[in-house]
């Protein structure tokens, strides 16, 4: 079984390469040395604080160094990463803090009046850390980060339980129910998924000698490795996964100062940093990254550019094609995954090759299986779900009856179903067609209708409500409402703020139909999929109303340059 921990790889590249680049941040660019002090630093700092072996740890951060630190931290100390959507609302950070058992959270200052408001009702958090973001002072109730990575450390710090494969990652992930869930994935796992696709992977079982590095990385480790720019939000596990296998590869990882994305920004950084791989959320990005190119071709030398990341959103074919047209040697991967998931499969995409949508070539431990638990056989046509099987989760932490559903025993081997249905032709390649359940994909973020259709009930204006995805050429999926109203002077831009003030910006309608009847059966059930075609048919027909809400904030920056998330 696979033992590796983040921490035994890049301590040894840290001993490798103490001089070359890890970090960079604006103006910000941190060694391999400083970086394992301050993350050996902050593990010092949170076991003192009475974190105890694998409790939790929530980042409440955008994206910067103090992520990645505090990411290693955690690993060093066998403490569990929680991530935290920095776009959650009071109540969900309470449940997501609640769920699960978080006794520590990290977070930028810009959240500290949040924090403020919600504090009493999460008192099993003992510990507070402020990442200075340019925003305020730090609250007397909390730590400051600059403080937590100066503790004078001796050596590699390990938590008095040591280190183990088997210490836990937990990705948080909306579910099927809209309520976060957290996925449990070992530790060792996430590595062997995530190091297997390298051109020198590790062996499954750790090597560290006598002082605790391994030589196996260290063969490996002769130069510096790629720079990867980490667009996506390290929050979701498609941009921290990625960001881990590059330093996990001897390389640095680059991170934007904006909090918003700037597809102008994001190509000056590529070219500034002569950056090789970069990770977006596709269509999200890289339309707008095409718009750019095509409106400034000659602005910018992309010629580092080599790898184009995503994963879990739609990303065309036709902008992949745009997007060769200017950077010819780019190779474009689209991946399928999940937080249950992880890595279910790829499309490659270059210029030699054809590009696509949502077809794919299975990783080497996906399958698709039918109702029954049978393999599909390639070429029936038959439609089942995408499942993986070898390194999977061990389960939702604190939820043992979602669990048996989604990791499933079947015939002996345990399986990972998180919910995508597919098929899969005579010469293996997946054809993905979308969840199984109502869950709408606005840019990479899950919305359940049901949470938002109870939010809109709230209102005094509506009467009934359902929440559909229609298609959207840059998200990928839109939110959009079918409501009906006996308010003659029923406005839906207050609606739409009513729920944005309830919930995540991104959960909200971007727009609303109001009909007389949503036609519900006597058991209240109500057709989604005749109300979704006929709310794109709308759309399409440009006769439905839609609200000037900002976009979803797809971006990713720690805060201004030379805060205290970058280095003191």
């Amino acid at each position: 079984m696979a033992d590796w921990t983040f921490a035994d790889i890049w301590e040894t590249v840290a001993d490798i390469q103490p001089q070359a680049q890890a970090l960079v941040h604006g103006a910000l660019r941190e060694s391999w040395s400083e970086f394992n002090r301050r993350a050996n630093s902050l593990a010092h700092f949170l076991l003192n604080a009475g974190c105890g072996h694998q409790e939790k740890v929530a980042f409440y951060l955008y994206n910067g160094p103090a992520y990645i630190e505090a990411f290693a931290a955690c690993s060093k100390a066998s403490l569990v990463h929680v991530n935290t959507n920095y776009r959650y609302t009071a109540d969900e950070l309470v449940y997501l803090w609640t769920n699960a058992d978080a006794v520590c959270v990290l977070f930028h200052g810009v959240f500290g009046p949040t924090i403020e408001r919600l504090r009493s009702r999460v008192p099993q958090v003992h510990a507070w850390v402020w990442v200075d973001d340019g925003s305020g002072d730090c609250p007397p109730w909390a730590t400051s980060y600059r403080e937590a990575v100066s503790v004078p450390t001796s050596g590699n710090v390990r938590g008095p339980r040591g280190r183990s494969g088997d210490d836990l990652v937990l990705l948080y992930t909306g579910g099927t129910t809209g309520m976060p869930k957290g996925v449990m994935w070992r530790q060792g796992d996430v590595v062997a998924i995530v190091d297997r696709a390298n051109r020198r992977p590790l062996p499954l079982d750790s090597d560290l000698d006598s002082d605790g590095f391994s030589p196996s990385v260290r063969a490996r480790t002769g130069a510096p490795g790629p720079i990867s720019l980490a667009a996506s939000p390290l929050m979701h596990g498609t941009g921290l996964l990625n960001a881990a296998n590059t330093l996990s590869l001897g390389g640095s990882v680059v991170t934007m100062t904006s909090r918003r994305f700037d597809a102008a920004a994001l190509l000056d950084t590529v070219d500034r940093e002569a950056v090789k791989n970069t990770v977006i959320v596709g269509d999200a990005f890289a339309k707008p990254i095409l718009k750019a190119l095509e409106d400034s071709p000659e602005r910018w030398d992309l010629s580092t550019l080599r790898m184009m990341i995503s994963s879990g959103v739609m990303w065309s074919s036709e902008t992949k094609q745009g997007l060769l047209r200017h950077i010819p040697r780019l190779i474009m991967i689209d991946g399928i995954g999940s937080s249950e998931a992880i890595k279910m499969g790829e499309s490659i995409s270059r210029k030699d090759k054809p590009v696509s949508t949502a077809t794919f070539t299975p990783g080497p431990d996906a399958v698709v299986l039918n109702d029954d638990g049978r393999l599909v056989k390639p070429g029936s046509g038959e439609i089942g779900r995408i499942a993986v099987r070898g390194h999977t989760p061990i389960g939702y932490y604190n939820d043992p009856v979602r669990s048996a559903a989604t990791f499933p025993l079947i015939n002996g081997v345990r399986y990972s179903l998180p919910g995508d249905f597919a098929t899969i032709d005579a010469d293996g390649t997946i054809t993905l067609l979308g969840r199984g359940s109502l869950c709408i994909n606005t840019a990479g973020e899950k919305v359940f209708p049901e949470e938002v259709e109870e939010v809109l009930k709230t209102h005094p204006s509506v009467r009934d409500a359902i929440v559909v995805g229609i298609p959207d050429d840059r998200f990928g999926q839109a939110v959009a409402a079918v409501v009906v109203t006996e308010d003659v002077n029923f406005d839906k831009d207050a609606v739409i703020a009513h729920v944005r003030a309830r919930l995540a910006h991104y959960k909200a309608p971007r727009s609303i139909i109001v009909v007389d009847d949503l036609g519900r059966a006597a058991n209240g059930k109500v057709d989604y999929r005749l109300w979704t075609d006929r709310a794109t048919l709308k759309r399409r027909d440009m006769a439905i109303s839609s609200s000037d809400v900002s976009e979803p904030e797809t971006t990713l920056g720690s805060g201004a340059t030379g805060a205290e998330s970058t280095q003191e």
